[in-house]
């Protein structure tokens, strides 16, 4: 029998088992679909050729966690980093564009650039503390208390309803607005301006690459380290049951509380177990993928060259759309979330083809195709899109949830993320981590620090029980 067993070949299971394989212990990776990777597989979904991210897409984490960073990512793995990180189309072919470059992000911004640079910059110049803080668990002290303060202020000044206050140009609002809109939720919100914030900072530092080959080649750097330290991964293998896993010291489960629940099957504490079914999903996602015959023909120059874009219009209209789906609606002009890969890595399509990633937000547990209206807001700041459109893919808030379990409804946050599920993600508890289960462990990014490709759900996790089960610390993780 392996040391350690785990449940989840996410990028956070895989996080737990480079610790546990790099800490000399026997681990086996169970995988329940037939491929690894969880919302980090990239596939071939339409046509032989052209490869689609099926989550994730756009990976600023990759470079900036410290776990990834540890593990030395971006030394084992290639990336495409776009001089433009992100765009944000308006009418009359206008756009917010945050390029790589704080400089000429803030020259673009013109009467609104500085109050930008005053709000980013200070957060990108203590990056590392930052990060330390916001990807740990809020109920520990910052190990930086003035970084902390320093971000808890921003996040104040663009998470209130004063949020409009600092800018004075509907490009500056937009800009800020689309970021914060990637968790789903209402706007402004605390929650929103946090996750916001610092994606906003890492597209001025380490930028927000785009994996060559997709996302997959993340998921397989880490399960091939496993496997170099002797782990073992195995697919097709779903356990209904922890029963199953035998005499192992240590499970770590890479899934929602809503599976823990079923795998402990009558064994958790009935507090505990109460406290479990209160943790509450969020709204979701309709994710269609596209195939062009050429490149997506924006309306503006500079959103031409952005990796990724945020659609919806003004800061007004996504703050209505984002509060249609908290009604349960879905919005007739949805904020959509876009990323062209094939633009900067040309494996991902044949020569004269692309491949165009987007989702729109929707009440959760949706069977609805946005297909459609997700066309016409591309259509609404790209004129001339339907002509290059050759074929597209719907999965649907439902099917997201046939696809990976962990998105309930079609939450792919596995969770919602308000400020008291950040407190108490999955439970309120310093070690949110372990389970009241002797050697069992929570290490999906339903815990701390919540959703993101990241791995530090699974390296919390994984250091927390290599101290308390095995008296061990965490070992190098660097590539040889």
């Amino acid at each position: 029998m392996a040391d350690v067993e785990i449940v989840g070949s996410g990028p956070n299971g895989l996080a737990a088992g480079v610790v546990m394989a790099r800490a000399g212990l026997t681990v086996r990776v169970h995988e329940a679909s037939g491929t690894i990777g969880g919302g980090s597989r990239t596939l071939e979904l339409v046509e032989d050729g052209h490869f689609h991210d099926v989550c994730s897409a756009v990976h600023p984490m990759a470079l900036a966690s410290p776990f990834f960073r540890a593990f030395g990512l971006s030394r084992r793995i290639g990336f495409a980093v776009p001089e433009v990180s992100f765009a944000h189309p308006l009418d009359s072919g206008r756009a917010g564009v945050a390029f790589r470059s704080l400089d000429r992000t803030v020259e673009g911004l013109g009467s609104d650039g500085q109050a930008y640079r005053r709000l980013m910059e200070p957060l990108m110049q203590r990056e590392e503390e930052i990060l330390a803080f916001v990807l740990n668990h809020v109920l520990r002290l910052p190990g930086k208390p003035e970084a902390a303060l320093r971000f808890g202020l921003a996040v104040l000044d663009q998470g209130s309803p004063f949020w409009n206050r600092r800018f004075r140009t509907e490009e500056a609002r937009a800009l800020l607005t689309g970021i914060m809109a990637h968790p789903v939720g209402p706007l402004p919100s605390l929650t929103g301006a946090g996750a916001g914030l610092t994606l906003g900072l890492l597209a001025h530092t380490v930028g927000w690459p785009i994996p060559v080959g997709g996302s997959q080649s993340i998921v397989d750097a880490m399960a091939a380290d496993i496997r170099a330290h002797g782990g073992e991964m195995v697919v097709d293998s779903r356990i209904d049951s922890l029963a199953e896993l035998g005499s192992a010291k240590v499970v770590l489960l890479d899934v929602a509380p809503k599976a823990l629940v079923r795998l402990a099957r009558g064994r958790l504490p009935v507090a505990y177990e109460r406290a479990i079914n209160r943790f509450r999903y969020g709204n979701a996602a309709c994710k269609v993928d596209y195939i062009l015959s050429g490149p997506v023909p924006w309306a503006n120059a500079e959103a031409a060259r952005a990796g990724t874009l945020h659609l919806g219009g003004t800061r007004a209209e996504i703050a209505a759309g984002e509060a249609a789906v908290a009604a349960g609606k879905h919005p007739d002009s949805p904020y959509v979330l876009v990323s062209q890969p094939s633009l900067f890595d040309p494996t991902r399509a044949p020569e004269g083809r692309h491949t165009l990633w987007t989702y729109c937000h929707v009440p959760g547990g949706s069977t609805r195709d946005m297909a459609e209206a997700v066309t016409r807001q591309i259509e609404r700041f790209a004129p001339g899109f339907r002509d290059v459109v050759v074929s597209s893919y719907t999965t649907t808030a439902a099917g997201l949830e046939t696809y990976n379990a962990n998105y309930v409804g079609g939450d792919f946050g596995s969770g919602a993320v308000t400020l008291r599920q950040m407190l108490a993600r999955p439970v309120p508890s310093l070690y949110p981590w372990a389970t009241p289960l002797k050697g069992v462990y929570l290490c999906s990014q339903s815990a701390p620090p919540g959703p993101g490709v990241h791995g530090m759900a699974g390296f919390h996790a994984a250091r927390l029980a290599l101290r308390r089960e095995f008296g061990l610390k965490v070992p190098a993780l660097g590539p040889a």
